[in-house]
């Protein structure tokens, strides 16, 4: 089947990626995508022992809706198109850059058991569970709403939702202190470090 597709796309895990690339040939002429997490071009050329262009990719679930931008290394007219079809494609300059943004996309599910945390605490408090999943979940569609505005910075979001010394700012400002913004870097960092 790859043999008679112009481009061939490979989305595995990568342990499992021995087998799910044993075998397979690729012509010179094709355009390979390869969408796994940690594993270079250099080793996929090497596995599949192919000169095709072979293309990095992050595609995140939300391509379906499509509004999700998918990441792309090196840029490549074909995969790059697809992508903008899927919300938008963003080259970037080299394997390095390319890694950055992989490692990003590792704090999705922290992002989800930040907002299951605030529902859980609510209902520590005598609210019952599904109204404070409903309440959770409606305050911060409305935040995600906000970011498809890219004429602020993130930084001006926030200031945008704080009223000086309200409840936002002191929450941020309490709990989003020097040392949780040193813990959430040194966990990128290790995660970076892991995939490169």
């Amino acid at each position: 089947m790859a043999n008679r597709s112009a481009t061939v796309i490979r989305a595995v895990r990568p342990q499992d990626r021995a087998e799910a690339l044993a075998g397979l040939q690729v012509a010179d002429d094709r355009v390979v995508v390869r969408v796994i997490a940690g594993v270079g071009i250099s080793e996929v050329r090497q596995t599949l022992a192919t000169s095709a262009p072979i293309v990095r990719a992050i595609p995140l679930p939300t391509v379906r809706e499509p509004c999700s931008v998918t990441v792309t290394y090196p840029s490549h007219p074909i995969p790059d198109g697809l992508f903008d079809r899927l919300g938008g494609a963003l080259p970037v300059a080299d394997e390095a850059a390319f890694n950055v943004f992989s490692a990003l996309t590792g704090t999705l599910t922290t992002h989800y058991w930040y907002l299951a945390t605030l529902s859980d605490w609510a209902a520590r408090q005598g609210i019952p569970s599904e109204e404070a999943e409903r309440y959770v979940r409606s305050l911060f569609q409305g935040v995600g709403r906000s970011l498809g505005d890219g004429t602020r910075s993130l930084q001006q979001l926030a200031g945008d939702h704080e009223t000086p010394y309200g409840s936002n700012e002191r929450i941020r400002t309490t709990w989003f202190d020097t040392a949780n913004t040193e813990t959430l870097t040194k966990a990128l960092d290790a995660h970076l470090a892991h995939l490169t």
